[in-house]
């Protein structure tokens, strides 16, 4: 893919999922904008077995926009990557189409793994702020991983995922692409437990005050 062919769908992407862009050469202000763009051409130098040369594209682009991909990865078309400090994605990744990543984002590796290191990423995927992602699991499609969590396990198509380590909190619904972006409204296990124990407390506390009052008007 040219530069041009590049920009054209890129700036659709871009339009579609950042609220902030008021136009299309706003995109080339984009640091993932030119961080995927650069992931491209190391790729295409990567698959020809031109490793030192590949990393040295790649490697660059990390210290000038803050977004490191190595150029193993496999990415398909519609990615996007909002803000994008911070982000990494290792070697063996691999991510289909239109998936989104947020800041501060690491597909990774634990370490403990050779071979396919790294998370496969089925299409249609969100990934929110600060998480993490790591070892060979597969995010099924459809997913959102909620901001700041650390997804250790394999994700079933269509799930929410919140929490360290990350659990699957809503499972088998298909959102409004738009919606499919939010990283706020997620479900919060936690909190619901927490409000229904306050709830059956309440309960509690006014059963044993009417059996005190009772007791006391004998």
């Amino acid at each position: 893919m040219g530069f041009l062919d590049y920009y054209k769908e890129t700036a659709e992407v871009i339009m579609e999922r950042d609220p902030a862009i008021k136009n299309r050469r706003e995109v080339l202000l984009y640091p993932s904008f030119w961080a995927v763009y650069k992931y491209r051409k190391a790729h295409k130098l990567y698959k020809e077995g031109k490793f030192y040369r590949a990393r040295k594209i790649s490697q660059k682009a990390a210290r000038k926009y803050g977004i490191e991909i190595h150029p193993g990865a496999e990415i398909g078309r519609g990615f996007f990557i909002d803000h994008g400090h911070g982000v990494v994605i290792g070697e063996t990744t691999i991510i289909g189409d239109n998936v989104t990543l947020y800041q501060g984002v690491t597909l990774g590796g634990t370490g403990k793994e050779t071979g396919k290191r790294h998370p496969t990423l089925e299409d249609n995927v969100m990934v929110s702020v600060g998480a993490k992602v790591l070892g060979s699991i597969t995010i099924g499609e459809n997913s959102k991983i909620g901001a700041g969590s650390v997804v250790l396990q394999d994700v079933p198509p269509n799930s929410t995922v919140v929490g360290i380590p990350g659990r699957v909190v809503k499972g088998n619904v298909v959102e409004a692409p738009r919606k499919a972006l939010d990283q706020v409204h997620l479900p919060d296990p936690i909190k619901a437990e927490i409000t229904s124990l306050h709830e059956d407390y309440e309960k509690l506390y006014g059963m044993i005050e009417e059996l005190t009052k009772q007791l006391q008007d004998k």
